[in-house]
């Protein structure tokens, strides 16, 4: 990983390393006293202040502040960077085509500039999402309880899709609702209109409704003994899972 760094330089030396780096498609960032103005879809003006500025290879540029996670503006990828020298000033442009978008941030002084080439081609590798939840139960479905049968993924209803509709043992027909998190209320009105749903789709035959996440809150747990409805704790990173709770264990003590 080629890295260049200037501390405290001169324009010259900052307009040579950012033409660099622009042709050599690398990632570079400007810390130091800028202005920046925006032209487009509205207008805008950033005063004078000390920010980070990031140009990243695929045209996305960055102006970040000292607190907040996002950037203060920012252009798209696509959009294309150039840099030039208006006296004691370096001034960094950017410009999107489509719509139109301009950004030019002036900077007064320049504390550090770096050239980074990095090497990653890497994609993200999500974890612990709904669907790694979903292919669990799919790829074993006694996880969720012995004999239970997948039918469906994202079958629709008239009140919205259902994560899993399957059977189970009996031939009872079964919506499963999958959160990766800790739910509450909502949750269980969700799966409640879903088998509400499924009941009148069926004429009036009975329909499990099995809550499927790591853990619920306690008004939930009130909500689904309430509505007859059952829970699994299970999340995509577990290992094991409990039975379906009868809904009576929900009760208030």
């Amino acid at each position: 990983m080629p890295v260049s760094s200037l501390t405290d330089p001169a324009p010259e030396a900052v307009l040579k390393l950012l033409s660099t780096g622009l042709e050599r498609g690398g990632m570079l960032t400007l810390v130091g006293e800028c202005e920046v103005d925006y032209d487009g879809r509205a207008s805008s003006h950033l005063p004078p202040g000390e920010r980070l500025v990031i140009l990243k290879p695929d045209g996305t540029l960055l102006v970040h502040q000292d607190s907040q996670r996002k950037p203060v503006n920012w252009q798209p990828p696509g959009s294309t960077h150039n840099a030039r020298l208006d006296g004691d000033s370096l001034i960094v442009e950017s410009v999107r085509t489509s719509p139109h978008e301009e950004l030019e941030i002036t900077f007064k002084t320049v504390a550090q500039a770096s050239l980074l080439e990095l090497d990653d081609t890497s994609g993200l590798a999500l974890k612990g999402s709904e669907e790694d939840l979903r292919q669990r139960i799919l790829a074993n479905p006694d996880v969720l309880e012995t004999g239970f049968r997948a039918m469906a993924t994202e079958r629709e209803t008239v009140a919205g899709a259902i994560d899993i509709y399957g059977q189970d043992a009996d031939g009872t027909p079964t919506a499963i609702e999958l959160k990766r998190r800790r739910v509450g209320p909502d949750a269980v009105g969700q799966l409640h209109r879903y088998v509400e749903a499924l009941e009148r789709e069926l004429y009036g035959k009975s329909v499990r409704g099995i809550l499927v996440a790591p853990s619920v809150t306690d008004r939930a747990e009130r909500l689904l003994a309430s509505e007859d409805l059952e829970f699994v704790s299970l999340s995509p990173e577990q290992t094991d899972t409990s039975r379906p709770t009868n809904p009576s264990e929900y009760a208030e003590k």
